[in-house]
C-alpha cells in the first residue's frame, strides 16, 4: 500500500538502458534528467559499457532474463507513469522487455529512443535486434524518438531534408508506432528541426537554434528521458517534446566542458518551464 497522497508523489519513471560510466548518457543521463523534471527514477540495466566522452570501446551484455526480472520487480511494486527505453542491446533483451510490458504496463506510455548507433558510429543493435524492436517494441511505443541515421536505419527511407521526415515517420507509424518524432539535428543549417506526427495525421515542428558546441554527449537520452517525465506529470504529447527539446537546448548552453572528446550535458541547467 502507497501511503504517501498520490497527488504529492513525483511520477515515477521507468529508464530502460545500458550505463554509462562517464555519466554523459545511458542511464546516468536518464536518472538526472528525470530528477531534474521533478520525477522519481527508476532504472533498468540492460548492459554495461566501457565508454567515455571519446566513445565506446566494449559492452558486457546483461543476461535477458535478468534484465527482465529487473523490470518485473519495478513494474510489480512502483506506481509507474511512464516508460523510457534506451539501449536493449540485443533480440533477446528486445523480446524480454517486449513480453513484460504486454503483461505489466498496460495502460503505461512507453517512449522508445530506439538506440542502434553510439554518436561515435559504434552499432548497438544488430540487425536482428532491430527487426525485433520494429515488431515487438514499436506496437508498444506511444512515441519513438528517433535521430537521423535511426530513422534511416529503421525505415530504408533516406532523408536528405524536411521534405522526407514525413515519409519517414510513415513507415514507423504503419509498423504499429503511435507517434514519431524525428530529430534532425544531424542536418546541414542554422537550425535544429524535429518533426513530430501523430497517428492522427496530426504534425508539428519544433526549431531551435544550432549551437556549435562539443558537449552533446547524451542529448537523445535526455530528450526521451524529459519527454517521459513530462507525459508522466500528465503534459500533452506536443507540450512534452516543447519543454523538452527546450531544456536540451538549454543543458548544452550551460555545459561545461569536460573530456577529451563529445563532453555531457548541464543536467542541472536553469530552464525554465
Amino acid at each position: 500500500m502507497i501511503s504517501q497522497n498520490q497527488h504529492d508523489a513525483p511520477p515515477v519513471i521507468v529508464a530502460i538502458g545500458g550505463s554509462d560510466p562517464s555519466g554523459g548518457a545511458g542511464i546516468q543521463a536518464d536518472i538526472k534528467t528525470i530528477t531534474a523534471f521533478g520525477g522519481y527514477a527508476a532504472a533498468v540495466i540492460t548492459a554495461l559499457t566501457v565508454q567515455n566522452t571519446v566513445g565506446i570501446s566494449d559492452v558486457l551484455a546483461i543476461d535477458p532474463h535478468f534484465v527482465g526480472q529487473q523490470l518485473e520487480a519495478v513494474l510489480t511494486d512502483l506506481p509507474v507513469a511512464a516508460i523510457k527505453i534506451g539501449m536493449l542491446h540485443s533480440a533477446e533483451v528486445v523480446r524480454e522487455v517486449a513480453a513484460i510490458l504486454e503483461s505489466l504496463a498496460f495502460g503505461i506510455p512507453v517512449i522508445l529512443d530506439p538506440v542502434v548507433l553510439s554518436s561515435s558510429g559504434t552499432p548497438l543493435l544488430d540487425n536482428t535486434g532491430i527487426r525485433s524492436l520494429c515488431q515487438r517494441l514499436l506496437p508498444l511505443s506511444a512515441l519513438i524518438t528517433p535521430n537521423l541515421p535511426e530513422a534511416q536505419l529503421l525505415t530504408g527511407v533516406k532523408i536528405d531534408g524536411e521534405d522526407d521526415f514525413g515519409r519517414a515517420c510513415d513507415h514507423l507509424l504503419a509498423a504499429g508506432a503511435s507517434a514519431v518524432l524525428i530529430k534532425g539535428g544531424h542536418l546541414p543549417g542554422a537550425l535544429v528541426v524535429d518533426y513530430l506526427r501523430m497517428g492522427d495525421g496530426t504534425e508539428q515542428r519544433y526549431e531551435a537554434t544550432k549551437l556549435e558546441s562539443r558537449s552533446t554527449h547524451g542529448t537523445g537520452c535526455t530528450l526521451a528521458s524529459a519527454i517521459a517525465t513530462l507525459i508522466g506529470e500528465g503534459r500533452t504529447l506536443s507540450d512534452a517534446v516543447y519543454q523538452a527539446q527546450r531544456f536540451v537546448h538549454q543543458a548544452i548552453l550551460d555545459a561545461v566542458p569536460m573530456g577529451r572528446g563529445v563532453g555531457p550535458l548541464n543536467h542541472v541547467c536553469r530552464h525554465h518551464r
